[in-house]
């Protein structure tokens, strides 16, 4: 059996935290031994390198990630790619839908809302494509809100609101769409034409979330397969914000039921692997964001253990894991399990 694997302009495949030289990505001939031991042919091709009217990728494994390119042009180049596959009949791991949600809150909320899965629905996330449109929907929203832009990590641009005037404060730095150029000749069409309204200066999408109170942490869980690594993160000092903190423990000790939440969640999203952000208020679980491609991998490499549903218990195993050979392993379970394999 054949996977084909998409390589960035640069060479990269994926995000590792540890990757030598710096943000180079997997290891890309231990990546290719952990499938071709396990009975499946690599090869690996350039997003360019696709001539859809030379190849036809039906019915093949087609492996992805996202980028982290500045302002994301680069992603925008990789929809178009792993869309067009889509329609050529490509088995695209995982589907396109997760590609949009990469570096996309909007969109992150989007499935949310349209996910079946209620546990997932206690936060509760309105969505604008500019600040017009919150000015229009703004009784809509809690009085205490989270406010995020839809793209950054490490919760950048991030920030908490407790009126309706602080919200319109922060939505209105982190939706500002600054093009000196646009302005001037906007000014100079509101002089020509009677009548014209003026486009917005606004045009940055964003979210506004319920908050959720009492968290004084959350949890990283990333699931590979049927392996469990979880990472407890401290809010920073004074903030309700903990991605980024830089604050992080590997606790053997974790909340009862975090790992049944977890297993729900990965099972019905159904992919290979995923990142989950998980609070936990003392009483209930609350996913604040997912991904399922190109997210961080510390959780997993400095691990020194893991923890696997044995016998209806989950048992904790002290080892460390290899990034590649996870990887493989989750994605061969994944195709062993939703497609009929074929040579």
């Amino acid at each position: 059996m054949k996977i084909f694997i998409l390589l960035s302009y640069n060479d990269k495949f994926g995000s590792k935290a540890t990757a030598s030289p710096y943000r180079s990505g997997y290891d890309k001939e231990i990546l290719k031994y952990s499938f071709e031991s396990q009975g499946f042919q690599v090869e690996y091709l350039h997003f360019s390198d696709i001539d859809f009217r030379k190849m036809d990728f039906k019915d093949q494994y087609v492996l992805y990630t996202a980028t982290e390119d500045h302002q994301l042009f680069y992603k925008s180049y990789v929809e178009d790619i792993i869309y067009a596959l889509k329609l050529q009949g490509a088995n695209i791991i995982p589907e396109y839908k997760y590609l949009r949600a990469v570096n996309n809150k909007v969109f992150m909320e989007i499935m949310r809302d349209t996910s079946s899965l209620e546990e997932i629905k206690n936060i509760k996330a309105s969505h604008f494509g500019a600040l017009e449109d919150l000015n229009r929907g703004i009784e809509e929203v809690d009085k205490i809100n989270v406010i995020k832009p839809a793209g950054g990590a490490m919760s950048k641009g991030v920030s908490l609101s407790f009126n309706k005037k602080q919200l319109l404060k922060n939505a209105k730095k982190i939706s500002r769409t600054k093009s000196l150029i646009f302005e001037f000749k906007d000014r100079l069409r509101v002089l020509k034409h009677k009548g014209y309204s003026k486009e917005s200066l606004h045009r940055h999408k964003f979210v506004v979330q319920n908050f959720v109170p009492n968290l004084d942490n959350d949890w990283k869980v990333l699931v590979f397969g049927e392996k469990y690594y979880i990472l407890y993160r401290k809010n920073r000092e004074n903030d309700f914000r903990a991605s980024g903190s830089g604050n992080f423990i590997f606790k053997e000790e974790v909340p009862s039921g975090i790992f049944e939440f977890a297993q729900k969640i990965f099972n019905d999203f159904n992919v290979p692997n995923l990142s989950l952000d998980i609070g936990f208020d003392g009483k209930e679980f609350c996913l604040i964001e997912f991904q399922a491609i190109q997210f961080g991998s510390t959780t997993l490499q400095k691990s020194p253990f893991y923890f696997k549903k044995e016998n209806s218990n989950w048992v904790i195993h002290k080892e460390k894991s290899i990034l590649e050979k996870e990887y493989a392993d989750s994605v061969v379970k994944f195709i062993n399990s939703n497609f009929k394999t074929h040579d």
